[in-house]
């Protein structure tokens, strides 16, 4: 059942790659596949040091923190300047992400296993379950991300429209 689930997953990124046009059959030039290239390695490092700075501040705030993990990113080729990245993110039981902005990106949330609340600024807190989905618009801030259960992981697919070379997510300075 978690295969299917994931399969499922899997196949909304796939049917989105294909609708935006960067299904993994279609060519790009050579420049174009280096820059993205470099794009790719570039908001992968952000993201890698971004994680392990919220990593940090969650263990000061005694809760464990989630993991980021890229399925596909791919410079989109109809949209200059733009980047699509299908990502799992994994909470662990308990696990609370901090306050944090995805700068300018598009974001597209599924909740593959589990439970998860999430609030962004002016909206109430609302809990979703497997199979529930939510979307993000450019420049939300996103105040609340929590696993409910202390006992089992919860998982999200998580799809990205975001401008090329921006980190995925930044964390809000510590007060």
């Amino acid at each position: 059942m978690i295969r299917e689930r994931i399969a499922g997953g899997v196949l909304i990124a796939g049917a989105a790659a294909a609708i935006l046009g960067c299904a993994p059959g279609t060519e790009q030039p050579a420049a174009q596949a280096i820059r993205a290239s470099q794009a790719q390695v570039t908001t992968v490092t952000q993201a890698t040091h971004a994680t392990q700075e919220h990593a940090g501040a969650a263990m000061a705030t005694g809760h464990p923190s989630e993991s980021l993990k890229v399925l596909i990113q791919k410079a989109l080729p109809n949209v200059p300047g733009k980047t699509f990245t299908s990502a799992i993110v994994t909470l662990p039981p308990d696990a609370r992400a901090m306050p944090h902005r995805h700068g300018d990106a598009f974001v597209y949330a599924y909740v593959l296993k589990g439970t998860v609340r999430s609030r962004l600024d002016g909206a109430p807190m609302r809990t979703y379950h497997q199979g529930e989905n939510w979307t993000e618009q450019p420049g939300a801030h996103h105040v609340a991300t929590e696993n409910v259960s202390n006992k089992e992981p919860a998982e999200l697919l998580v799809v990205f429209v975001s401008t090329t070379g921006d980190p995925l997510k930044v964390d809000d300075p510590h007060k």
